[in-house]
């Protein structure tokens, strides 16, 4: 089997690490550059930046937070938000990324994935979806959660794949920030559906979580933000926990 990943996720909006609930209600959580290197050092596998609000206020990502977080990590760094074309891509890479997340973009432009990843390589190109129950079905939202697309968000993962994703980043906007742990069924539909690997996101409220949904839910990788900021879960005890469930992570961390 191969190792599952745990993800450190830096929601930015400002310049500062923020977190809610079902993307609504944000608290301070620290300094993006300061968060990555604990977390890092604590046994992170890769770190997410996402720049919340970049696509609502229509700029470009706050290049500078990326630089300064890139600085301090040594694993792998993802970045997304106000990533629009090709040239904001190669930016965002020049800055320190070693891989870039679409969402509201990919939607309106699906066309960009097979650009980006015939340029960079389909291992540095993720597509997010956020996904939100509706009338039975799994429904993709873009704008930061603000705007539903009236897209099936599996199909969506399906095309994805074929237009050069190397991930899917899916978050649970039904439990973003809830602590009720990882949405398992939306998660492993998706996971069946594509090839690619999928990172599992919202809802994560402590260690039995991650176990629930790399056994359940079938991801490759799970992502959390304010369990990881605020202290209620150190990723050592995390990664301590999936090991005496035969989960395999990496170690020493």
């Amino acid at each position: 089997m191969l190792t599952k990943r745990i993800i450190a996720c830096l929601d930015v909006d400002a310049g500062r690490v923020v977190k809610g609930v079902q993307f609504l209600d944000l608290r301070d959580a620290g300094d993006p550059a300061e968060l990555a290197a604990a977390h890092s050092a604590s046994g992170a596998d890769e770190i997410v930046l996402l720049d919340i609000s970049a696509t609502h206020e229509n700029r470009s990502t706050l290049l500078d937070t990326v630089r300064r977080t890139a600085r301090e990590l040594f694993i792998p760094f993802m970045v997304g938000g106000g990533i629009r074309t090709l040239e904001d891509a190669e930016t965002i890479f020049e800055a320190g990324a070693d891989k870039i997340s679409l969402n509201s973009a990919a939607i309106a432009h699906p066309e960009l994935i097979t650009e980006i990843a015939q340029r960079f390589g389909s291992q540095a190109v993720i597509v997010a979806i956020d996904a939100k129950r509706n009338n039975g079905r799994f429904e993709a939202y873009v704008h930061g959660g603000r705007r539903p697309t009236g897209r099936d968000a599996i199909a969506w993962a399906k095309e994805a794949e074929q237009r050069g994703a190397g991930e899917i980043l899916l978050t649970s906007m039904d439990r973003d920030g809830t602590g009720q742990g990882f949405d398992c069924d939306l998660t492993r539909t998706v996971a069946q559906a594509v090839r690619i690997p999928v990172i599992a996101s919202g809802g994560a409220g402590g260690a039995q979580d991650f176990a629930e949904v790399f056994r359940e839910g079938h991801a490759d990788a799970a992502l959390a933000a304010s369990i990881f900021h605020f202290g209620l879960s150190p990723l050592s005890d995390l990664k301590r926990h999936l090991r005496s469930n035969d989960i395999p992570v990496r170690w020493p961390c």
